[in-house]
């Protein structure tokens, strides 16, 4: 093998928005060592401080908060920007206040889906109101507390209404019962929830339908404590490093920290670049991934980890053979749509490439070499796929270099590792 780099990623967005949730909620202080210090996550812990917690960094990567007992001050309005989770884990903390909340976003966000993580809110008691546009932000929530009681749920575009209402559940008076109609959206999100409740001491009982997957979870009322806990590294973030020593010959990426059994639901991604050719090393308590020859195309089901489908999708232009990638439903509507976006600019590159409201088909046989300048489309998850293909096919530029900012502002220095090899 020909070169090591060693990629320290940061903590990861999912869970540290998790923690700024549960730790914003708590009785007394916690602390979020290895935190994510991005727009997203810097957003969220901005709009608590406003509703009676106190949030501060007091390093780059750890996130100080007291929180409000269950008890969040209302009364004041608060912007999310782009952020998706921070904007449904928000609603659902405002749910809990006790004067109203105005919650707003960036244009985008206007555009996301919340009308039914809203609704589920309201029938479980609090208090809603749309303030232009019904289903939409922005919106006005509080100043009514929901008390809790078993909530059927149906069909989800997201799961982020769902975790957030699991995070609130031990401070509704009555515990909260979710019974599924149907396997939820993004159900593995949903399992890393549950596992960081469990963490911070919540007892959760899950029922289990005949397939595995999640018939009900119940979490009883039980206030919660501070914790001092430590971010694991972002399997989401890791995925663009662990692509580049799958891209490039002679390249084996090591990132230390991140476990092969984490609960974050992009581990899958690495396991599909090793359908693709890549190898793993054993690396105890690291994830290596080595190139492992030339890489071929792959069928593969992303629905558990849609997010590092991108990062999949952007290797398979450089693969041999047609790659399908499928469980992509809910990428239509996040930060970008990204099935759309992916399929615009690999496209660019010449690639043959189906898209679909739920799968993405790339056959790479027909790309070319010509330089190209290629559209993040405002979003990073884009921008950091294509340009990690950018290390193994030259001539890529990116438009948009700093949306990155909205996860992993130090993506372009992580990236300038892997010059020259």
């Amino acid at each position: 093998m020909g070169r090591e780099i060693i990629a320290r990623v940061q903590g990861s967005k999912s869970l540290t928005n998790r923690w700024i949730m549960l730790a914003s909620l708590a009785d007394g202080p916690s602390v979020l060592a290895g935190a994510l210090k991005s727009d997203d996550t810097t957003l969220f812990a901005d709009a608590v401080s406003q509703c009676g917690v106190h949030a501060s960094w007091t390093a780059p990567d750890e996130l100080t908060i007291v929180g409000c007992a269950g008890r969040p001050r209302g009364g004041s309005s608060v912007h999310l920007g782009d952020g998706g989770t921070p904007t449904r884990f928000m609603a659902a903390f405002a749910a809990l206040a006790d004067q109203p909340i105005v919650i707003d976003g960036s244009p985008r966000m206007r555009e996301r889906p919340v009308a039914e993580g809203l609704a589920m809110l309201a029938q479980l008691g609090a208090s809603i109101r749309w303030v232009e546009a019904a289903g939409r932000l922005p919106v006005v929530v509080g100043g009514l507390r929901p008390t809790g009681r078993t909530l059927a749920v149906g069909a989800t575009s997201s799961s982020q209404f769902i975790s957030a209402l699991m995070m609130i559940a031990p401070w509704l008076e009555r515990g909260l019962e979710l019974a599924f109609a149907q396997p939820p959206t993004s159900a593995s999100y949903l399992e890393l929830s549950i596992a960081v409740l469990t963490r911070a001491g919540v007892p959760v009982q899950i029922e289990r339908a005949p397939d595995g997957g999640l018939a009900a979870v119940t979490i009883g009322p039980m206030p919660t404590r501070g914790v001092h806990i430590t971010v694991e590294p972002d399997a989401s973030s890791a995925i663009y490093p662990i692509a580049a020593a799958a891209l490039i010959p002679g390249m084996r990426v090591t990132v230390p920290a991140l476990l092969r059994t984490t609960a974050q639901p992009d581990r899958g991604a690495i396991d599909a670049l090793l359908q693709m050719g890549a190898r793993e090393r054993t690396v105890e308590g690291s994830t290596s991934i080595e190139h492992g020859g030339p890489l071929r195309g792959i069928t593969t089901d992303a629905a558990r980890w849609p997010d590092g489908a991108l990062a999949i999708a952007a290797v398979a232009a450089a693969a041999t053979g047609t790659t399908t990638i499928t469980g992509l439903h809910t990428l239509r509507v996040k930060e970008s749509d990204r099935i759309g976006a992916m399929a615009a600019e690999l496209r660019a590159i010449g690639c043959t490439v189906c898209a679909s409201d739920d799968a993405i088909v790339i056959d790479p046989s027909t790309r070319h070499d010509r330089a190209v300048t290629l559209h993040a489309h405002r979003d990073h998850r884009v921008a950091m796929s294509l340009a990690t293909l950018g290390l193994h096919r030259q001539g890529i530029s990116i438009d948009d270099p700093g949306c990155v900012a909205k996860s992993w502002p130090g993506f372009w220095d992580s990236l300038a590792l892997f010059e020259g090899v």
